[in-house]
């Protein structure tokens, strides 16, 4: 049941992302008189639709995609010399039309988060203690550093109070590479490096610390031991297995530690202090194989939620934004110096999941990442990679540059090395999501 609404929830968030990707380019075709033969939702063989005008509104059978069939578009094609064909507009036009599709994909993602904000805006307030270390896990780069529970980072880089935001997008980047820190200890501090090793299935860097703070459940599995236990969705952990929790990673600890034998956990629920026995069971279809109780913890966040004016949830929302693109910017660079592993790449599976969990728990999440996925198709689609947007964008700047065409023969040895490339991607990312789901060993 959870697979085929995943794939349900799946196909709306790629349904709503490819509609509006090509509406882009069909309507600025359109400004511009270009003649559409067909906008088709998905790719290979039609299936039904219907035409109006001259063009033919269509479903196709591969529902992994979507396209706008201009006349004229691709040398050679029969109406290559149409003056209402794409070739036949002035190279600045078909770069507006290239762009449109991206663009409105980043109209999309602000546009969602404005419309969210103005319902529920919810703002994390910063701890007062800053960004202190909850749990160092043995054996680490963060324990090799001599770093310790209750360490508190107070400089990263150089840059003074970081938060945990900045330190963790600098560990998963830093994979092999050192990072200087500050830490305060008792009042006093002192220098100290961690060197992130690559995790092997995510392709990230993990320094093997986590953050102090209060553990709340989230999801609870049904048929799992925390649910026949009497766990709930929002209990707050205060302790398992005889140890304080003061984070989410020592709380896997706890349930790995207790080798399948009853683990006590002491919980908070409606103000009141309670202790269950829980007994977690080896778990090998679930990602890697691991002991586990099933429950989803959370950091427990200090959230103000609110509503937003319209001029207030679209600055917002452009801001939010912002910071996407700069994260997705150096995820991209950090993949190209080798500083992050192209596994940490997600597929349509991993998405598919996404979307499935996104639904479950409720609208907002399913908004948010409807709208980090559009801006995440955006700046691919703005990658110099022929066959997608931005490898038409360069190439007719440097037509631009040129003030003549390329000749036919480089145009289509370009057009291959890009498909080849799209498919080798495609291929790439579908492995990556298998073996991300399937047993580790």
């Amino acid at each position: 049941m959870v697979f085929f609404q995943s794939v349900f929830w799946l196909l709306v968030l790629i349904g709503v992302m490819i509609l509006i990707h090509e509406l882009g380019h069909f309507w600025a075709a359109r400004y511009f008189d270009v003649r559409v033969d067909a906008f088709s939702f998905g790719f290979g063989p039609r299936l039904f639709g219907f035409r109006k005008g001259e063009t033919d509104y269509r479903f196709s059978l591969i529902l992994f995609g979507g396209y706008v069939k201009m006349a004229g578009e691709q040398p050679g094609d029969e109406n290559a010399n149409d003056p209402r064909g794409f070739l036949g507009k002035p190279r600045w036009q078909r770069l507006i039309i290239a762009f449109a599709g991206p663009f409105m994909n980043v109209v999309l993602a602000v546009a969602l988060l404005t419309g969210l904000y103005m319902v529920k805006y919810q703002k994390v307030l910063d701890a007062d203690n800053g960004a202190v270390i909850g749990s160092v896990a043995p054996d680490t780069p963060a324990a090799k550093a001599g770093i310790q529970d209750g360490d508190k980072i107070v400089g990263l880089e150089g840059h003074r109070d970081p938060t945990w935001e900045d330190i963790i997008l600098k560990e998963v980047e830093s994979a092999s590479r050192p990072i200087h820190l500050t830490i305060e200890r008792n009042g006093k501090d002192f220098e100290t490096t961690v060197t992130p090793v690559m995790d092997d299935r995510t392709g990230l860097g993990v320094a093997g610390w986590s953050e102090k703070g209060e553990v709340q459940l989230g999801p609870v599995s049904p048929n799992m031991p925390a649910q026949k236990a009497g766990l709930r969705k929002g209990d707050l952990i205060l302790a398992a297995g005889g140890h304080q929790i003061h984070s989410v990673a020592r709380f896997h600890e706890a349930i790995h530690e207790s080798k399948g034998k009853p683990l006590t956990i002491e919980l908070q629920r409606g103000g009141q202090v309670r202790q269950v026995t829980v007994q977690p069971v080896w778990v090998t279809n679930d990602g890697p194989a691991r002991w586990m109780i099933g429950v989803l913890p959370e950091p427990k966040l200090n959230v103000l939620t609110t509503r937003l004016s319209l001029p207030a949830a679209l600055q917002e929302a452009v801001r939010d934004n912002l910071r996407s693109a700069d994260v997705i910017f150096q995820f991209l660079s950090g993949i190209v110096q080798r500083r992050i592993s192209p596994k940490s790449l997600t597929g349509p599976i991993g998405i598919g999941q996404m979307s499935g969990q996104a639904a479950r728990e409720g609208p907002s999440a399913f908004i948010m990442l409807m709208s980090m996925v559009s801006l995440n198709l955006a700046i691919f689609n703005l990658l110099p990679i022929p066959i997608l947007d931005g490898g038409v964008i360069v190439m007719l700047l440097i037509e631009m540059l040129m003030r003549r065409d390329m000749s036919l023969t480089v145009k289509e040895a370009v057009f291959k090395v890009g498909f080849v490339f799209i498919m080798m991607l495609v291929a790439f990312v579908l492995y990556n999501d298998i073996s991300k789901i399937l047993p580790a060993g």
